[in-house]
């Protein structure tokens, strides 16, 4: 079992950078993949991007690819999301999430809600013109 913690979070402009922690103790043992995925007010959660756990392989919504990198650090336990480039309608609550081992991790090059198990309580991103 993994319990996503995510972290950084906050306030900056357009054009502006964040980088998100998700600190999960034990995800590569536990989880088949990692996932961000954010939540809009009046708007469905909808998947941000994705990494394999063991291979690294990455995958990214259309909408933030070549301004979002997902990556890891399994000896801190830890993925990120380094935004970049950022745009008002990025503004969400980001959350980080796990998939077991027998649950997809992708569809469409996209995660999906109904594939991750367990959730991190989210970490707010407001991005301001």
């Amino acid at each position: 079992r993994v319990q996503p913690v995510e972290s950084g979070g906050g306030s900056v402009q357009a054009g502006g950078s964040l980088r998100l922690s998700c600190a999960a103790s034990g995800y590569t043992s536990s989880a088949k993949c990692m996932g961000w995925f954010r939540q809009a007010p009046g708007k469905e959660r909808e998947g941000v991007a994705c990494i394999y756990t063991g291979g690294g392989s990455t995958y990214y919504a259309d909408s933030v690819k070549g301004r979002f990198t997902i990556s890891q650090d399994n000896a801190k336990n830890t993925v990120y999301l380094q935004m970049n480039s950022l745009k008002p309608e990025d503004t969400a609550m980001y959350y980080c999430a796990a998939a077991d081992w027998a649950s997809r991790c992708y569809t469409g090059d996209v995660p999906r809600t109904y594939d991750y198990k367990y959730w991190g309580q989210g970490t707010q991103v407001t991005v301001s013109s």
